[in-house]
């Protein structure tokens, strides 16, 4: 078992990141603890897991990619149930709440449109934007060529534009 100590690091300096990027694949706050929690217990088993990383939280975001794809496919059914409320609880859960009310309206107009993303575009632009990744370290945590990886973020940042520019032109 890892040490509480070394657990506890762990958590405390990549729990937040892995928590957003895997609601931003699974759309479910259940579903992305549940994933959460797998990475973290297999962690505590597998002590040594880490020790070849060159990139810390890569690997993580990659353990985070996998279990989340597991808890997709094994519960596909249980999920398209659950989709329409989740993406309803999005908007609260990706964004911090914010005081003024045009602002928070204009948070929950970027979280629906995120949600509207298919999951490969939505977890490049997350990966880049959220996590600052470059499109290498997006590949490799994906599991595609970087190429691929810079189409998935710009076709899901035109989606975005598309989607949020009549809430711009608003604001303008």
């Amino acid at each position: 078992m890892a040490g509480k100590e070394e657990l506890r690091r762990l958590y405390d300096a990549h729990a937040e990141a892995l928590f957003r990027f895997l609601l931003s694949l699974t759309r479910s706050e259940e579903e992305t603890r549940e994933a959460l929690q797998e990475v973290f217990v297999k962690l505590a088993r597998r002590p040594g897991l880490l020790r070849k990383a060159r990139d810390e939280r890569a690997y993580l975001l990659r353990m985070a990619r996998r279990a989340a794809i597991d808890r997709i496919r094994s519960r596909a059914s249980a999920r398209r149930l659950a989709e329409q409320a989740a993406a309803e609880a999005q908007a609260d859960s990706l964004f911090v709440k914010a005081a003024d009310p045009d602002e928070q309206a204009f948070r929950e107009a970027v979280a629906a449109a995120l949600a509207e993303l298919p999951p490969e575009q939505r977890a490049a632009v997350h990966l880049k934007l959220w996590e600052g990744r470059t499109f290498e370290e997006i590949g490799k945590i994906l599991g595609i060529s970087p190429n691929t990886a810079a189409s998935r973020y710009r076709y899901g940042l035109d989606k975005l534009r598309r989607r949020l520019r009549p809430l711009y032109e608003e604001i303008r």
